[in-house]
């Protein structure tokens, strides 16, 4: 049975309601999660660091800030990041049509398919592909390591340079204090999802030794099924019978994420290995479906900060290094066994005019693959020696390389279209002038500076500025300017202003011998001024608000542009972007065991030229997080996520993209038995048909996963 969206939102205050219903049953009842012992106030209070690279309170912070802690994590039963960012306003998780189905944070109406333009950190550490900019690919984080997640929706690039463009998201990871003794837990549920997770601290003489795994399995949800593919139109031309549709998207994961975390009263050592193994390739690299395909990764991260001793406490000096290693090996079977394709002289496919006919008995395959190392050295002095300034001083340099690698059975270098038939042998052209990208490098150095300015007691103003100089493209200098006031006890009032930018990728500057697409090294960096207006109410000890208006112009955004008179499109800076929206949070805590997040985001982004919609971005999103103590140790979660007011591409004449609204539900009891928790989840609940926006190959969009449930228990050693 489906129920309206009134009904459901109904359903998920359920808690709500017969919470404050039972009101007078209910006494205060004190627990080990700070989530729910925190009042709105005290909440507002928090310190986060992503705002400023200083430590500020989250009602103060010159951003429009969200920070979610392990307990929210806990209580609202998020397996992996991509479900709690899901809960941050505004902010909303969809899939690329461009990369695997992988997953894209759309802020603001700002996304493309390899999501560049918001910049995700480790500890601080930016954690990226320098091929497509964005994060590695089908990157799943679990959450049994984070202790917190700090999010700012806006630009970034004053502190954090490129890539902090629609928003920054910081994952810190839990080192010994926030391990309280030794545990693990295992996970089971639909679609043969199987977790396991361990972790636990210790000291040995000085050093603070805290260590977390995760392992993770799935199988997919194999009802998620398309229609039609690209195969599908070439069988009904040719009159072949390739495709493997309808068929279900491949979804398919298994990984393991293992962290070491090591520190001192000085010192703090941070190591990382994150591994993805056979991870299915979606809706297919050519929209084509690909059971047979996959992707194989590993990442190594370490880092290492250091505090030192300056002889004054007025100044704050801190060195830090960091290395990232990124591996990754795909295997696309592009089209299926016994596909017939238009091949150029080139030996790509040319639908325009090909050289010839050829039939691939064992299908069509290109398997890239690449070696990234990504090395950082920053220096930062803060000093507090001037009445009423907190002055940043930050210097650094950052050094990228990419080796790729690559075999196939077409292309430059393999076929050149005279064949009639070409079997499923590979061809390595790696080190050889045909093969996708070269090897390529880049380096960079950058200074910035920040003033935190206490004007009156109850006026700050912090500005700043970065300027980065790059070894490929140039330099860029990014300011920003914030002003916060405690207008009254009630009411803080933040003008803000920031300009940030993204810088191109590899593929964007040099990817060749390619069907599809080419690069152009005479890109420049996407640029974006941001203004906002932002006003956090505390209606009474129980309610609170804020509301945040923003305005932003975006230009030289870069996109794949149509050559004249051939089937490649080459990487030009042509989209310049407008947009405008409101963001409204409201939390309710009616009792002290129950809490009511919900937010509702209004974005309305367009093409400067000529005033069409950006395509696939959410125009409305209303959001509900409810959480409640119901009895002693008995934690109920309800979450609804309606999203709204997507847009086709212009050109696009398929029908509007529907609207959804996901339900989900979260048990939780702590010690079930002695020492051991047990949790039970329910997703989708009411089997909602919810969709993503796909390329016009795939005609009906891209299915979310229908209802599953899932069941954990965690063993504490205590």
């Amino acid at each position: 049975m489906r129920l309206s969206h009134t009904a459901k939102f109904a359903l998920a205050l359920v808690p709500a309601v017969i919470g404050i219903a039972a009101r007078a049953a209910t006494e205060s009842n004190a627990s080990a999660e700070d989530f729910y012992n925190l009042s709105l106030a005290e909440l507002g209070q928090v310190e986060i660091s992503i705002a400023t690279g200083n430590s500020t309170p989250l009602d103060r912070a010159p951003a429009a800030a969200t920070v979610i802690t392990a307990s929210e994590i806990q209580a609202m039963g998020a397996r992996n990041l991509n479900e709690v960012l899901e809960t941050v306003p505004g902010l909303h998780v969809s899939l690329s049509s461009l990369s695997r189905l992988d997953s894209v944070y759309s802020i603001r109406g700002i996304h493309t398919g390899f999501n560049p333009q918001v910049l995700l950190m480790m500890n601080g550490i930016p954690v990226q592909y320098s091929l497509q900019g964005g994060r590695p690919t089908l990157f799943r984080l679990p959450i049994a390591n984070i202790a917190r997640i700090e999010v700012i929706r806006g630009p970034g690039s004053a502190i954090y340079g490129a890539d902090a463009y629609a928003g920054v998201i910081n994952v810190i990871t839990r080192d010994a204090s926030s391990i309280e003794g030794e545990s693990v837990g295992v996970l089971g549920g639909s679609f043969g999802n199987r977790e396991l997770w361990a972790q636990g601290a210790t000291k040995w003489n000085d050093v603070a030794i805290a260590y977390g795994m995760a392992y993770q399995k799935s199988d997919g949800d194999s009802a998620r099924k398309v229609g039609a593919d690209l195969q599908s139109v070439l069988d009904q031309l040719l009159g072949t019978k390739a495709s493997l549709a309808p068929g279900a998207l491949s979804t398919r994961y298994e990984l393991l994420d293992l962290h070491l975390s090591l520190s001192t009263e000085k010192t703090q050592v941070n190591l990382w290995n994150w591994r993805s193994t056979d991870a299915g390739v979606g809706a297919g690299a050519a929209q084509v479906i690909d059971p047979l395909g996959y992707d194989d990764s590993k990442l190594w991260m370490a880092d290492i900060n250091h505090k030192f001793m300056s002889g004054s406490n007025q100044w704050d000096n801190n060195l830090r290094l960091s290395y990232l290693y990124y591996n990754i090996q795909t295997i696309f079977r592009l089209f299926p066994e016994n596909t017939f394709l238009p091949i150029g002289s080139d030996g790509n496919l040319d639908f325009g005019a090909p050289a010839g006919w050829v039939q691939f008995p064992d299908g069509l395959f290109g398997n890239p693959g690449a070696d990234m190392e990504d090395s950082n050295i920053e220096w930062v002095s803060v000093y507090s020696g001037f009445e009423d300034h907190r002055i940043r001083i930050a210097l650094g340099g950052r050094w990228q390389v990419l080796n790729p690698r690559e075999t196939k059975n077409f292309g430059p270098g393999v076929i050149n279209g005279s064949e009639s038939v070409v079997d499923g042998t590979l061809t390595d052209v790696t080190d050889t002038p045909y093969i996708y990208l070269a090897d390529s490098k880049r380096d960079l150095r950058y200074l910035s500076l920040q003033d935190e300015w206490k004007l009156i007691s109850n006026l700050d103003l912090t500005a700043g500025v970065r300027y980065d100089d790059y070894s490929d493209f140039g330099s860029t200098t990014n300011p920003r300017v914030a002003l916060v006031w405690s207008t009254n006890e009630s009411l803080t009032t933040k003008l803000l202003y920031g300009s940030a930018f993204r810088a191109p990728s590899f593929a964007e500057l040099y990817f060749k011998n390619n069907p599809v697409s080419l690069g152009n090294t005479v890109l420049k960096p996407e640029q974006i001024d941001t203004l906002e207006l932002s006003f956090n109410f505390r209606l009474a000890n129980d309610w609170q608000s804020s509301l945040t208006l923003f305005k932003y112009q975006a230009r030289d955004m870069i996109e794949f542009v149509q050559d004249p008179f051939a089937t490649t499109k080459t990487a030009q800076n042509v989209l310049d972007q407008n947009g405008k929206g409101i963001e409204l949070e409201l939390n309710w805590k009616p009792l002290p065991q129950l809490h009511i997040a919900s937010s509702y985001a209004l974005q309305d982004a367009e093409d400067a030229h000529t005033g069409n919609p950006i395509a696939d971005a959410p125009g409305q999103q209303f959001k509900v997080n409810a959480n409640w103590e119901f009895a002693s140790r008995w934690y109920l979660n309800s979450q609804l996520n309606w999203v709204a007011d997507r847009q086709r591409a212009s050109v696009d004449n398929r029908k509007d993209i529907a609207d959804y609204t996901l339900l989900n539900f979260t048990l939780h009891r702590k010690s079930l038995l002695r020492n051991l928790d047990f949790s039970i989840a329910l997703r989708n609940a009411t089997d909602e048909d919810a969709r993503e926006p796909s390329s016009g190959s795939i005609r009906d969009d891209y299915p979310l996963e229908s209802r599953s449930y899932w069941m954990g228990i965690t063993y504490n050693f205590q």
